[in-house]
């Protein structure tokens, strides 16, 4: 279709994606820029995305990797994870060497978002409701603590403190039924501490194996641990 190749050649070095051609016929345009990638004029990254290149002294050039993470983001629940989410949330100063993601997808596409990113997939749908910072939070859990430079006090004050900011804690429990048992065991813990309604407590104990123990990481050191299942502190 000229109205896609015109438009595309005359925007310069940009991604596209069938959005942009919002106000015309979706098969046209499909066919328009299968068409337009199979002769060279862009180059196909994923279902949907394309990206027109420009030459430069060092060949043609490439995707912002910020630009096609951001457009990753737009089309897919991302959320930080590992080191990213323990620096977002004030556990530690250290920023990832590699870039770590989580996602509620199957999958990512490696050309939205970097061959060198560690991956993530199929965290529950339910995080989709949660902010930044409570998927983190849970993101953290699930680590046990790991990446983490504050004592064991500090830590558990520092994660106490997130916890009790308005409502945060009850919509982390409302997700909770999604979450592995350990992170379960974590967060009626948690919630116990901070005085959650005991038919909450119930019913977040009910869930668990009886028989089961947990590494509790960093939060065995909770006084109430024990109870929520958490293996004995060597």
């Amino acid at each position: 279709m000229r109205l896609v190749r015109q438009r595309i050649e005359r925007g310069g070095e940009r991604l596209w994606w069938f959005e942009d051609f919002s106000a015309l016929p979706f098969s046209a345009v499909a066919q328009a820029l299968s068409r337009l990638a199979r002769g060279g004029t862009i180059e196909r990254l994923s279902k949907g995305v394309y990206y027109r290149n420009r030459e430069t002294a060092f060949g043609k050039s490439r995707p912002n990797p910020a630009a096609i993470r951001s457009l990753a983001s737009q089309r897919k629940t991302l959320f930080t994870s590992g080191i990213a989410a323990a620096n977002l949330l004030g556990f530690t100063t250290q920023m990832p060497k590699q870039i770590e993601i989580a996602t509620t997808a199957l999958s990512l596409p490696r050309k939205l978002v970097g061959n060198d990113t560690r991956i993530h997939t199929r965290r529950p749908e339910a995080w989709a409701s949660l902010t930044e910072t409570e998927a983190a939070l849970l993101d953290f859990l699930r680590q046990g603590g790991k990446f983490n430079e504050l004592s064991r006090e500090d830590t558990i004050s520092k994660l106490l403190t997130l916890l009790s900011e308005k409502g945060r804690l009850n919509r982390l429990l409302k997700v909770a039924d999604s979450e592995p048992p350990r992170v379960r065991a974590m967060l009626g813990t948690l919630g116990e501490q901070l005085g959650t309604s005991r038919r909450t407590l119930q019913r977040l104990r009910a869930s668990l194996n009886p028989f089961s123990r947990f590494d509790f990481g960093v939060l065995a050191a909770l006084p109430n641990a024990g109870a929520w299942q958490a293996k004995e502190k060597c």
